[in-house]
């Protein structure tokens, strides 16, 4: 299916991407969707005849546990409700442990690469034959960025992503802004992954911006796509016609105009870009020797491998031999920074009771606090802890946040003159 060029629809700027010309279509993050009723504004788009395509972020397909059923069917909910032609989710782990490892379940509330080893693919592989079954439309994968490297990998991005390919029939969500970000952080270049990977299962195609600090990109979404990310979209289109490009932003969102510029460069560099010629054939992607079958215990491998890797991350256990412990030290504080800002959007009361100091004491609450309940459990878990320690230390603050931590932990959401009564006793309290 032809798609266009498209942008990513987030409620931010709703009222921009309705107001953007020559939107043919929007992608809008699943997990941000109901599954029996849609925004206004999606509603509005689809009735102009504007695709919708829902992209999953929470599945962790990469994982050493089978997909969760009660997401699978969230997601195929919301692709019947959107009438999609498609849906999408990534190559990543977001969480580990559990039985298959005896110790907690991790939260990284992030997208982690998987290792590309043999083990990880049959993993991966049966993983995706199972939300492939679980869904009403066809499933594309996304490659993802990476500031970490996997010590022993047996493959590289393109044999990896041919190898998936090969044995599900999946389709490709080929982020060129990541193949980007991977050459600067892992010294992979853009061009070889290309050449190895089949082309001609890609879906679409991802453009965004980031920033780079200290030697490493960092994938903001929040950030100007940049004039290397669209030589890489150039290197793609010189090999084939994406059947849909579109423009991510996730945050710090500029005004429409700008928006409207950066869809314009995309158009321009497709156009160039067809005239090109590929600076390489395709290669073959044999270029390990494939196993003459499937390694029993990969699940168990995977698991145990992956459960480490994070647990370091986020609970500051000691590093697993082989990686970069100056990278890992890079990931560990970009999940925390990460995690602090949503706990403040889903929680915006904290950072209004908590002033300036909200950031430093959330830090130091999640330097060995993993996430395992999602973010509103985080926000609450954080808020019980500052009270147990008597914090903060100005009295009407503490009061403010004890009230707040009442009413959300309560067992059902307190009636609306229980709620009336409360925010006047805190409007005297700050007084």
């Amino acid at each position: 299916m032809k798609l266009g060029i498209g942008i990513g629809w987030r409620p931010e700027i709703a009222a921009s991407v309705e107001a953007l010309p020559g939107i043919d279509w929007v992608e809008a993050v699943a997990e941000n969707l109901c599954d029996d009723h849609l925004p206004e504004s999606l509603v509005r788009l689809r009735e102009r005849g504007v695709t919708v395509v829902p992209h999953g972020v929470s599945l962790g397909l990469g994982g050493a546990d089978r997909p969760d059923p009660g997401r699978l069917a969230g997601l195929a909910a919301r692709a019947e409700l959107l009438g999609t032609p498609l849906v999408t989710e990534h190559i990543a782990f977001v969480r580990a442990g559990g039985p298959l490892t005896a110790s907690p379940v991790l939260e990284a509330g992030h997208l982690l690469p998987v290792p590309r080893t043999w083990d990880a693919l049959d993993v991966l592989c049966e993983n995706v034959r199972i939300a492939q079954d679980s869904l009403p439309v066809p499933l594309a994968l996304e490659n993802i960025a990476a500031l970490v490297s996997w010590p022993g990998e047996e493959l590289t991005e393109g044999q990896f992503l041919a190898e998936l390919v090969e044995r599900t029939g999946v389709r490709l969500l080929i982020d060129v802004a990541n193949l980007h970000t991977n050459h600067v952080n892992r010294g992979e270049v853009p061009a070889t992954a290309l050449d190895e990977l089949p082309v001609e299962a890609i879906a679409y195609v991802h453009v965004a911006g980031g920033v780079e600090k200290d030697g490493v990109w960092h994938d903001t979404h929040a950030h100007p796509v940049t004039r290397p990310v669209l030589e890489v979209l150039s290197e793609l289109r010189s090999r084939v016609d994406p059947p849909g490009v579109l423009l991510e932003r996730d945050d710090d969102f500029p005004p429409a105009g700008e928006l409207a510029g950066e869809l314009t460069a995309i158009r321009t560099t497709l156009a160039a870009g067809a005239a090109r010629r590929p600076t390489a054939r395709r290669g073959s992607a044999s270029g390990s020797p494939r196993p003459a079958g499937r390694t029993p215990g990969a699940r168990d491998r995977t698991a145990v491998a992956e459960t480490a890797l994070l647990s370091c991350l986020v609970a500051g256990t000691p590093a697993p031999d082989g990686f970069d412990r100056r990278r890992l030290g890079v990931q560990s504080r970009a999940l925390a920074a990460k995690r602090a800002d949503v706990v403040a959007k889903v929680a915006p009361e904290l950072p209004e009771i908590l002033g300036g100091g909200y950031r430093k004491e959330f830090l130091a609450y999640a330097r060995n606090r993993p996430m395992s309940a999602g973010y509103r459990r985080d926000a609450l878990a954080f808020a019980e802890l500052l009270l147990v320690g008597g914090r903060p230390a100005d009295e009407a603050a503490r009061r403010k946040l004890t009230l707040w931590w009442q009413e959300r932990a309560a067992p059902r959401p307190p009636r609306r003159a229980t709620r009336l009564v409360r925010s006047a006793r805190s409007a005297l309290l700050g007084k």
